[in-house]
């Protein structure tokens, strides 16, 4: 069996997180934006556990800000147990593994759930129509390995939910939209805040598995409509599930 150290080496060589994660920032509130989008990457596992951020100066050009900034959003970060520094020739910032427990669902959130639904409605139904007009071959085979992961994981949520978020974006990523890609990812992120207080049994993922590969389908043969009916009823699927099973508020 593999131990922490091999675990945390492979999760670390996963694949590149998306360009959205590093996307530029804007000036006016380029320390918040910063913060935001890495957490959010680490939350929805784009920045696997274990896995090291790119050097400073290589993620201070992408994301178009100061170092300054920058070293003032890792150490936000750091405080929030997020990220920790290493120190030495093999140093760096790297993404806590575990990452800090998660606080229990806000009345807030429960009060409003449905329209987070509705703006990932809003959002997905144009990837579907837009991936199918748009996608390339290279971005359906990548679509088609994540699938199979996504059969492979699941007895393991966790798991199961990281490669769920990666098809997702990977998606918005086929439209060439940098704004619908931006857009899906903090979606992603609002939905991951309500996904992670339910429970998922295998039956549920293999069903929604099901949809992603009639969805994926849809899209390698262009037909924009059937993709849209496909996610349509996949993102319903998913709001039934999330009515099921949500505290009340």
């Amino acid at each position: 069996m593999a131990g922490p150290a091999e675990r945390r080496g492979r999760r670390a060589s996963a694949a590149s997180p998306p360009d959205a994660v590093f996307a530029p920032v804007h000036s006016y509130t380029a320390f918040e934006e910063t913060v935001d989008r890495l957490a959010t990457a680490i939350k929805l596992g784009l920045l696997a556990p274990g896995s090291r951020l790119p050097a400073e100066r290589q993620l201070c050009a992408r994301l178009g800000i100061a170092r300054s900034t920058l070293r003032q959003a890792l150490t936000a970060l750091t405080q929030s147990g997020h990220v920790f520094a290493v120190r030495g020739r093999r140093g760096g910032t790297f993404v806590s593994d575990p990452q800090p427990p998660a606080d229990p669902p806000s009345a807030q959130m429960l009060a409003h759930w449905r329209d987070t639904c509705d703006q990932r409605l809003s959002v997905e139904l144009g990837v579907a129509v837009l991936a199918a007009e748009r996608a390339e071959r290279e971005d359906i085979a990548v679509l088609e390995e994540l699938i199979d992961v996504l059969e492979g994981s699941l007895e393991d949520f966790a798991a199961y939910r990281q490669a769920d978020v990666r098809l997702h974006v990977g998606l918005a990523e086929a439209t060439r939209s940098p704004r619908l890609i931006q857009s899906a990812t903090e979606v992603q992120g609002a939905m991951t805040d309500l996904i992670a207080y339910i429970a998922h049994p295998p039956e549920v993922l293999a069903s929604s598995n099901a949809q992603h590969r009639r969805l994926l389908a849809a899209v390698a043969e262009g037909d924009a409509m059937l993709a849209l009916r496909t996610m349509a009823e996949h993102l319903q699927g998913t709001e039934h599930v999330l009515a099921g099973l949500l505290p009340d508020a």
